[in-house]
């Protein structure tokens, strides 16, 4: 197995008749999907998502992958396909078209009306290309046939890329789930196909890589939530992601079932719902969806919420709710689903929140005590059965943390692809397909990209850390007056705290120890603001330090009269 060394500089010039692939995203992380192509000169992007921030990263809404390879590029792409409609793998693409607009998006009929209902609140309107299972379709030199995959979203692709240089398949994400909702199975004749013609670079879901046997069926969730909803006093509360179409099919089942009405809660899961019911993704009895606000008319006995927040946002509807931050009050007896997964990292604010609804009364029904979740990703058994399938020449997973992708190419080597036509890459490396080998060439810049409000790549690594420290130590401002030809000070110091756990009125021990050090250094002739406030920093930094252990962020701020 090749693996990516940390002293990679840029990769050569593609050799002629090569293929380069170059991951910008999904590698050694559990989201912010994008695969770069390019032959021939020509690029082509296979999915542009988003990752979630974790608690490390205060007051980042959404991070992207890192565009800066191939922004000097844009007039070379020939499209982008997006093989589903989650967001880590279509969340990034407004933020890929406002450098370009006229990109085209080619998908399946579900993924693209996602993605256009996304793109009109960025008021872009795209160029699309729809395609479905079986379609093979010319996208610049890049020869594209799509297969039909099971995963948790209908309309999931499979792409298997034929350039001169070799085929290469991008699974996206999948399982092989043989008894789907949508009786969409995932076509293992199409792959036995391509196998035979001969794969020459597989690019894998490695997400359950280390889970043994098969993923359960997803209608095995259907008898439990039946029971959970024969056995509801109150109200019933879903929290799921907002594209999970097949999940809130079966909740409105069981709704339907036990005579109660649904009602929607949140933009993004209101606008997809509604997306999948019109182009007859999701089947909804006539009456069973109800605005929220005619819930107020019925009993508590005969009301179901579905709304976001599964993997514990902060600003998503069931954290409010957690938090009392919601029009919708918690009361004792209501019960809770979250019908979802963890995401790996999330762990801590999906139990706040379990324990916020909790605390109010609810009974809250989620994966480690019900099985109310099934996986959409495909297991080690589901992984073997399918190298055994499409036996490819060179193997590179993706799609996961470390510890899914090296799992993952132990599958492959179990399965007979040799360990030195296995890939293990990262975020950025460069990985060229030449002469049917896959090999690792160089490294390109994929770091993470923040959205913070309106803001796209302003907030920086600095950044985060400041605000770490805001929000863990507190501030401590100082203000001095000096005079601008002596350095002496005229006024103050001055100093305020605020988070820091100490009291302003403890700081007059600091305030000698700040004027000796202003005087020593006019001595010295130092009078610059900047010197001045390094060394302020410096002075007040040690006392805390050794006074209460703390590491504040000390801001000085220096006038000259």
């Amino acid at each position: 197995m090749s693996h990516p060394h940390p002293e990679l500089g840029p990769p050569p010039a593609l050799p002629e008749g090569g293929l380069r692939v170059t991951p910008l995203g999904g590698l050694g992380e559990i989201g912010r999907n994008m695969t770069v192509f390019e032959y021939g000169g020509r690029l082509l992007v296979v999915d542009c998502g988003v990752l979630f921030p974790e608690e490390e990263q205060p007051g980042v809404d959404l991070i992207l992958p890192d565009f800066s390879s191939v922004r000097d590029r844009l007039d070379d792409i020939d499209g982008i396909v997006l093989t589903h409609g989650h967001e880590d793998h279509i969340g990034g693409v407004p933020y890929l078209l406002r450098e370009k607009p006229d990109i085209p998006l080619i998908g399946s009929k579900l993924t693209l009306a996602l993605i256009e209902a996304k793109l009109q609140e960025h008021r872009i309107r795209p160029y699309t290309l729809e395609v479905a299972e079986g379609h093979r379709e010319r996208i610049g030199p890049f020869d594209c046939e799509f297969v039909a995959v099971n995963h948790s979203i209908p309309d999931a692709l499979a792409v298997a890329v034929r350039t001169p240089a070799g085929m290469v398949v991008h699974t996206g994400d999948f399982k092989m789930d043989q008894l789907p909702l949508d009786r969409r199975l995932t076509d293992l004749r199409t792959f036995a196909r391509l196998g035979e013609e001969g794969i020459d670079l597989l690019l894998s879901d490695s997400t359950n890589a280390e889970v043994p046997g098969f993923t359960p069926h997803e209608r095995d969730i259907s008898q439990v939530l039946r029971q959970v909803f024969a056995g509801a006093q109150k109200r019933i509360i879903v929290a799921s992601f907002a594209s999970h179409v097949h999940r809130i099919q079966q909740i409105l089942d069981a709704a339907h079932e036990h005579g109660r009405r649904v009602a929607f809660v949140g933009r993004s899961m209101v606008r997809n719902m509604g997306i999948a019911r019109d182009l007859g993704y999701l089947r909804v009895p006539a009456g069973l969806v109800v605005d929220v606000k005619a819930l107020d008319d019925l009993p508590d006995d005969e009301v179901v919420l579905v709304c976001t927040g599964s993997q514990g946002e902060p600003m998503a509807a069931l954290s409010r709710m957690a938090n009392r931050d919601h029009q919708i009050r918690i009361v004792p007896g209501d019960t809770v689903i979250l019908a979802s997964s963890l995401i790996p990292g999330n762990e801590n604010a999906v139990y706040r929140v379990i324990n916020g609804l909790t605390r109010w009364g609810a009974d809250v029904v989620h994966k480690g005590n019900a099985k109310v979740h099934v996986s959409g990703h495909a297991s080690a058994g589901e992984l073997l059965y399918f190298y055994n399938i499409c036996r490819p020449k060179n193997l590179m997973p993706v799609h996961g943390e470390w510890r899914h992708l090296r799992a993952n190419a132990e599958l492959g080597a179990l399965t007979g692809v040799p360990k030195d036509h296995i890939v293990i890459a990262e975020d950025g490396v460069v990985v060229d397909l030449v002469d049917g080998r896959a090999k690792i060439v160089g490294k390109v810049q994929a770091g993470y990209v923040y959205v913070d409000g309106l803001s796209v790549g302003d907030v920086t690594e600095t950044s985060l850390k400041d605000r770490r420290i805001l929000g863990e130590e507190g501030i401590i401002s100082v203000f001095v007056v000096v005079d601008s030809s002596t350095g002496k000070i005229t006024a103050g110091p001055h100093i305020h705290s605020r988070g820091s756990g100490i009291d302003d009125s403890d700081f007059g021990s600091v305030v000698p120890k700040i004027d000796e050090a202003l005087a020593k250094a006019a001595q010295d002739g130092v009078s610059e603001p900047h010197q001045i406030q390094q060394l302020i920093r410096r002075t007040v930094g040690r006392w805390v330090s050794d006074n209460y252990r703390r590491r504040p962020m000390i801001l000085p701020v220096v006038v000259e009269v």
